[in-house]
This record gives structure tokens, sequence and C-alpha cells, in this order.
């Protein structure tokens, strides 16, 4: 009978991450539907962007007051995880506090783990008033429909109730309260089961310890289902973004090569192609047509928000929202993700990320200010998805605004955006 417990912990232990795995796996298998870009340059210069903006929270700062709560959150989490590996231990061999052994360090942790507890509960009392009371604008979007909005509210729950579940665990174990150290919050609790028998107290602190590492197990594996999965993400999408100025546009390697073929006097422009070559194509219209990386940054958004309120297309009321292009992509994504799983390879349905998730009025909308790369706390760069479906617009379909293609005819024709003849491009000096 000692045992079942024991087998119960293995088994949910086995069950909870052997279903996170499965989920992992998925996640990179979409994220591999994307074209191959290499980001292996400037290795120093990676691991120190992921430090500094993915371990060190520096772009959350600039809004002092979520940004401190946040790295509140942040630390808490990982912190208090490492009592995770005493719950391991204590839940498969049966033991009960298997590190108290080491005294005043134990104490200390356990006192610190307490107290991380109360600020992150108090952080997401505050997250939860910003949403739901004040009511911050940007949380509020037309894109954040029912499931964005309740996501972001579930966990703050999973938050608060883990967050009690382990002071309340504290507070009714009889044997850690009388040693009456590492217990400077769960000591103000205690008193609220004054007049519970040592039989009941146990029974709550046991009931507590369940419902702890369950929820943690819960909250595992909601994270693949959730825009909180770039509290795992958000280290390899800072490593791997893009090191270049803000400004600075790649070329197209299709339309390179299409150049370089044009410039080769050896070519022979007549040669009839491969039988089995498929013509390059100029830009994104789906997500196969993206690379890995901007796939990675779509399943990264943290869907804060933060890259719309700055846009200044959207501050004036136009369609573009830099956080629905990554949710879109993400929501698209998804949706081959799972042609796969049911067919074993991805058949276009009929389908597309341009005009059935993202429309052509949104992609014109953008400036190219980067203000969107610029704010994100965890460097994903939604303008560079803009471009590449924009690219196609002009280059496959020939569907740009007209003001464009009126621009773009007077460059090739005057070589100048304006209409007026060659000969007379320079004769602003003369004025």
């Amino acid at each position: 009978m000692h045992l079942i417990p024991n087998l119960l912990f293995a088994l949910l232990l086995i069950v909870g991450v052997g279903i996170f795995v499965k989920n992992i796996k998925k996640i990179i298998r979409n994220i591999k539907l994307g074209k191959a870009i290499d980001r292996s340059d400037n290795a120093d210069k990676r691991w120190k962007n992921m430090l500094l903006v993915a371990f060190g929270q520096s772009k959350m700062v600039s809004r002092p007051l979520s940004g401190i709560l946040h790295i509140i959150v942040y630390a808490g989490f990982i912190i208090i995880n490492i009592e995770v590996i005493e719950i391991l231990i204590d839940g498969l061999f049966g033991t009960h506090r298997i590190f108290k052994f080491a005294g005043p360090l134990y104490t200390f942790l356990i006192g610190s783990f307490e107290i991380l507890a109360f600020m992150v509960f108090v952080s997401v009392i505050i997250f939860w008033m910003r949403r739901m009371v004040i009511r911050v604008p940007r949380f509020w979007n037309k894109e954040m429909t029912s499931w964005p909005k309740n996501d972001a509210l579930n966990i703050l729950y999973f938050e608060m109730v883990l967050m009690s579940l382990f002071i309340i665990m504290n507070a009714t174990d009889t044997a850690f309260q009388q040693l009456n150290a590492g217990n400077p919050i769960s000591q103000f609790v205690t008193p609220l089961f004054s007049n519970f028998s040592v039989d009941s107290l146990h029974f709550i602190e046991r009931a507590a310890w369940w419902i702890h590492v369950i929820g943690i197990f819960i909250f595992l594996n909601y994270l693949y289902y959730s825009k909180h999965l770039h509290i795992l993400l958000a280290f390899p999408n800072t490593f791997y973004a893009n090191l270049n100025p803000k400004g600075q546009l790649d070329n197209l390697e299709s339309v390179t090569n299409e150049v370089k073929l044009m410039m080769d006097p050896n070519a022979n422009p007549y040669a009839a192609p491969l039988e089995d070559a498929v013509p390059s194509k100029f830009g994104a219209s789906d997500v196969t047509d993206l690379t890995w990386v901007q796939l990675m940054n779509a399943y990264t958004c943290t869907e804060c928000g933060r890259c719309t309120s700055v846009c200044p297309a959207n501050i004036t009321g136009k369609e573009l929202s830099p956080r629905a292009i990554m949710m879109k992509t993400r929501d698209r994504l998804e949706e081959v993700g799972k042609i796969i799983d049911q067919k074993g390879s991805f058949e276009n349905e009929g389908k597309q990320l341009l005009n059935d998730y993202i429309t052509p009025e949104e992609l014109w909308a953008c400036t190219s200010c980067n203000a969107c790369v610029e704010a994100c706390p965890v460097n994903i760069n939604p303008l560079s998805i803009i471009m590449d479906m924009r690219r196609f617009l002009v280059m496959e379909q020939s569907a740009a605004p007209q003001e464009l293609n009126v621009m773009m005819t007077n460059i090739e024709n005057n070589g100048a955006p304006w209409q007026y003849s060659q000969m007379d491009r320079l004769n602003w000096k003369d004025e």
C-alpha cells in the first residue's frame, strides 16, 4: 500500500513529461517547415543577446511597472521551481522534504521561496487588475478575442493557485512549522488552521502537495496551447534574432539568382528548364515560404501588444496590428501542422496565409518603420513577414497599390519616382 502513491506519482510523471515531449516535437517539426536560413554567425554576440534579452529581461524594463512585475514573476518561476527537484525525489521514493538535512541552507532556500511566492502572487494580482480593472488598451485590441484574452487570464489563475498551494502546503506541515525557520510567510497562514486536528492538517498538507504536483504537470502541457510558450522559446528566439541594423532589408535569394543568370554571359536564355525543376517563388504567400526563424518568431510571440501599441499605422486607425500578424502566422502554421498529423504530409487545402489570414490591406498599411521590432521584448520581427508577403504581391501578382505601381513605372522609365523625362532630372540644381 505504501508504494501506491509512489507508483501513481511515477505514472503522472511519465504521462506528463511524455505528452510534453510529444507536443514539443510537433512544434519543432512545424518550425522546420520553414525555409533554411543561416543564423550561425557572430556566436558571441548571439549569446550576449540571449543572456541580456531573454534571461536578463533587458527590454522588458523599458516600461518599468510591467517590466519589474514580470521580472518578479519570471524569477519566481525559475527559482521556486528548484523545489520541483525535491518534489520529484519525494514523489518517487516516498520521502518527505528530502533536502532538510541541509539545515540552514534548506531553511534559507524555503524561506526565499516563500517570499518569492508571495511577491509573485501580488504581482499576478496587479497583472490581473491591469487587464480586467484598469483595462490597459493594448490588451483589448480586436485580435484579443475570447481565446487570447482567456489564455492570459488562465495563466494568471494558474500562478495564483500554485503559489497559494505552496504556502498552504508549508503552513499545514506541522513538523516544518515547529522548526520556526524557513517560514516567513506561511507562519502567518498557520493560525487559519489552528482548530484542525493533526490528522486533518496532514490530509490538507498532502492534498495541497498532490494538487500542486498535478498543477505543475497541467501547466507544463498547457504551454503548448498557450502564448506562454515564450517561456521556453524566448531563449532560442533571441539567440537566432537578426543582428543586422534594423533598417537593413535582406535580399531575396530567388531574385539574386535571377539577376546573376541575366548577367552571366555564358548562360543560355533559351535553354529549356529541367523537367523536375520548381520555379523559384518570389516572396511569401504561405507559412512554408517563410524561414524557420520567422516561424519560430510566431510561436514565441507573447501577445503582449507592445508592438501594436507603438505601430503608427495602428495608432492612426489602419487595419495593421503587428501582434495580429504574428498570431495569424502561428494559427496558419498550426493548421498546416494538423493537416500533416492527419494525412502524413502537407497537402494544400486551398487556403494560405495571404488573404485567408492576413489581408493585403494590413500589409500595405505598414510604414516599415521598425517600431514593432524595437518594441518586442523577445526580438520578434513582424516586419520581415510583412515585407516577404509584400514581395509576393508585387513580384508574383503585380498587386501593389496604384500609387506604388505608378512610382515603380516612373523609376523604370525615368530613373526617378516622378513622372518627367530623364533629361530633366537635374534641373533642380539650376533653380
